[in-house]
This record gives C-alpha cells, sequence and structure tokens, in this order.
C-alpha cells in the first residue's frame, strides 16, 4: 500500500503526473484504434482475394490475428516507448515458487471466472436474450493448431510485454500499488466483455505483481501461457471429443444420462479432469487465504495523496477516453 506519510506533492507534480497518464492511456487508445484498423484492412483484403477464408473460424483466426501481432502490437509498443518509463531491478524466482505462483492464480481465475458467468447470465436474463461467449464459440470451432499458436505463443508474449512490462515500467514510479492495478484494468478492458474482463483483471493483477517484484517479464509470460494452454487446447481437446452431444445434453438431465451410459469411459475421463482443476483451484485459494497477509506493496517516488488519486490517474483525456471506449465496448457487446 502507498505510503500514507509521505511528503506534500506540489500541484506541479500533480499535473505532470496527471499529464503522463493522459499521454500513457493515449498511447494504449491510439494503439487499440491502430489494431481495428489492420484487422478490418486484412480481413477486407482477404475477402476480396478469397471470400471463402472468412468462412472458416481457424483462417479468420489467423487472417485477423497475425496482423496484429506483427504489425499492429509492434506500432503500439513503439508508440507506449514514448512515454518515460522506469527500470526495475530483476530478482530470481525459483521453481517452486513460480508452482505456488500458478496455483493462486489459477485459484484466482477460477473463481472470477464463475463470476463473470453468473454476472453474464443475470444480464442474459434481464435482457431476456442469451450474452455471447465470442472467445468460447472461437475456441472450440478453430483448429486446435490455431489455438496453440495465436493462445498460447503469440497472446501471451504481446500482451506480457505491453499491459505487464510496458504499463507498470511506466507507472511504478507512483507506487507499486497503483501499477499493479492500473495493469489489471487496463490488461481487462482490452479483453471487451464482462465475462474475460472480470477473470483478466484478477489474472492481471497477480501477473503484475509477480512481475513488479521479480522485474522480470518471463515468469508472467510463462503463466500466461500455461494458464491458456489449459483453457483454449486442453478444455477445447477434450470438449471436441465429448462432441456436440454432451454440450447439447448439459442443459437436460435426462439427455445427460443417456449420453453418460452410452459414453461412460468419456464421462469418466471428462470428471476425471474437472475434479483435477477443481483441486488445483482449491489448492490455490487455499495458498491464497494463508498468503494474503505476505502481499504488500512498495511507495513510489512519487506518493499521490489520497483524495487526488482517481482525478490524477483516471480523470484525465487520455486515460479517461481509453476507459470510455472499452467500458462503451463491452456494454455494446452485453446488449447486441
Amino acid at each position: 500500500m502507498d505510503n500514507q506519510f509521505a511528503p506534500n506533492v506540489t500541484d506541479d507534480t500533480l499535473k505532470q503526473t496527471k499529464r503522463h497518464f493522459s499521454r500513457l492511456g493515449l498511447m494504449f487508445l491510439i494503439g487499440t484504434l491502430i489494431i481495428y484498423g489492420v484487422q478490418i484492412a486484412a480481413s477486407t483484403i482477404a475477402g476480396m482475394i478469397n471470400p471463402a477464408l472468412l468462412d472458416s473460424t481457424a483462417y479468420s483466426l489467423l487472417i485477423t490475428m497475425i496482423p496484429m501481432y506483427v504489425i499492429a502490437m509492434p506500432l503500439m509498443a513503439l508508440l507506449i516507448h514514448t512515454v518515460p518509463a522506469t527500470s526495475l531491478e530483476k530478482k530470481k524466482m525459483t521453481a517452486g515458487q513460480w508452482i505456488l505462483a500458478f496455483l493462486m492464480c489459477y485459484g484466482g481465475m477460477y473463481v472470477s471466472n464463475y463470476i463473470g458467468i453468473i454476472l453474464t447470465q443475470i444480464i442474459s436474463i434481464i435482457k431476456g436474450s442469451a450474452v455471447s461467449n465470442t472467445m468460447l464459440e472461437v475456441a472450440t470451432s478453430s483448429s486446435i493448431w490455431v489455438n496453440f499458436f495465436i493462445m498460447v505463443i503469440c497472446a501471451p508474449i504481446a500482451e506480457e510485454l505491453l499491459f505487464r512490462k510496458m504499463i507498470i515500467d511506466r507507472t511504478v514510479k507512483y507506487g507499486e500499488a497503483t501499477a499493479v492495478l492500473f495493469s489489471g484494468l487496463m490488461f481487462g478492458l482490452f479483453h471487451g466483455n464482462l465475462n474475460q474482463f472480470v477473470y483478466a483483471f484478477v489474472l492481471g493483477l497477480f501477473f503484475g505483481f509477480i512481475y513488479v517484484k521479480t522485474g522480470n517479464i518471463i515468469y508472467t509470460i510463462l503463466l500466461h501461457m500455461l494458464v491458456n494452454f489449459l483453457g483454449s487446447v486442453v478444455g477445447v481437446i477434450l470438449l471436441n471429443w465429448l462432441g456436440d452431444e454432451f454440450m447439447n445434453a448439459l442443459s437436460d438431465t435426462s439427455l445427460l444420462m443417456t449420453y453418460a451410459m452410452d459414453n461412460m469411459p468419456k464421462i469418466m475421463v471428462y470428471f476425471v479432469y474437472m475434479i483435477m482443476l477443481i483441486a488445483i483451484a482449491i489448492t490455490g485459494i487455499i495458498l491464497l487465504i494463508v498468503n494474503a497477509r505476505k502481499i504488500h506493496f512498495q511507495p513510489g517516488e512519487v506518493t499521490i495523496p489520497k483524495g487526488k488519486r482517481f482525478s490524477t490517474t483516471v480523470l484525465n483525456v487520455g486515460m479517461g477516453i481509453y476507459f470510455i471506449f472499452w467500458i462503451g465496448m463491452i456494454i455494446l457487446q452485453l446488449i447486441l
């Protein structure tokens, strides 16, 4: 937590801090617009060359995501590099500490994922129609190898560099807690839907804490890769193996019983896998509770006074528009 007994911060310093956060938010906003532009251009060109390519989820994913990672995100990184940064001291993390970190991350993600699902279901009931889970639909209808390449290799590397290293390096001088919070918030919002926002925000906080304490982005990249591998590859392989019949049976007890009787080996594998994930999640939650008191944040070179933090870091042009843009995208996803 930030030091409550820090010396007074001048109005000049507060103005400089506000401009700093505004500039950072603006660079992320422009980067976001570049991403959308590049993806739209790639889809348009692919449609002109061969419209059938866009009918395939796997090809469509590659057509939109590869240009994002190869063109848009590097341009975004160049923009963010114009904002002054602070180098973090690198510290080693043992294999045991990394495993414990994974368990706690997974426990936090597991709980927050269900919170996101519940919130989405409540909104579905209120609006009278289902809220689509675009990421799940894409993952289950795409190729496993495309999922692996995009979600396990490309996404963790690009997202950890942009939303962990580049945000935290540019906000840590205002306190570790501030840096971790903005890393989690901006990362969560970037996913553009409520369900993913909730668990991405929580994961972002965990990854941010690990990076701010180690100064080594490779640890969070590997954690991100493992989390995505379990969800986007192993989980999807299992669902595809169980088949559409299983997915349809989940909403009907009699159909599920019939499916179970006809496919007992598959059901046994499914339950073993689910029990394993639940065990990992429970272990992580227990570790979180036990280690909660050990979580602490160091103050930065500049401590923003209470009562001025929100107005300084969020209520500025760049960061304000970034937040409004992504909150708007999430609302649109919920109501359309």
